[in-house]
């Protein structure tokens, strides 16, 4: 993990299957996740677990649309994600 911060590691590893996005539609899917966990990494305060589900079912979806680098890069993202996701308060 990038500085001990999952969810900068996550944003990383979108910009790693994106490298192996076989369409441009998983192309600007990844980007567009890759921003949101960006801005969920800089934001004052951190994502609630409904925007986790939400960033997770999202991953999940576009995983098919890769190739198996892809896919792995994307787990490693939802690693990343479950791993924060774990920290943070309520349900």
């Amino acid at each position: 993990m990038t500085d001990d911060d999952p969810l900068r590691s996550a944003a990383e590893s979108l910009e790693t299957a994106r490298e192996s996005a076989a369409s441009p539609d998983a192309d600007d899917r990844l980007d567009g996740f890759a921003e949101r966990v960006r801005g969920m990494a800089e934001g004052d305060r951190g994502p609630d677990h409904g925007s986790l589900a939400r960033l997770e079912h999202g991953l999940q979806d576009v995983r098919g649309e890769l190739d198996d680098e892809g896919a792995e890069a994307v787990d490693e993202a939802l690693a990343d994600v479950r791993a924060y996701r774990e920290t943070v308060d309520g349900v």
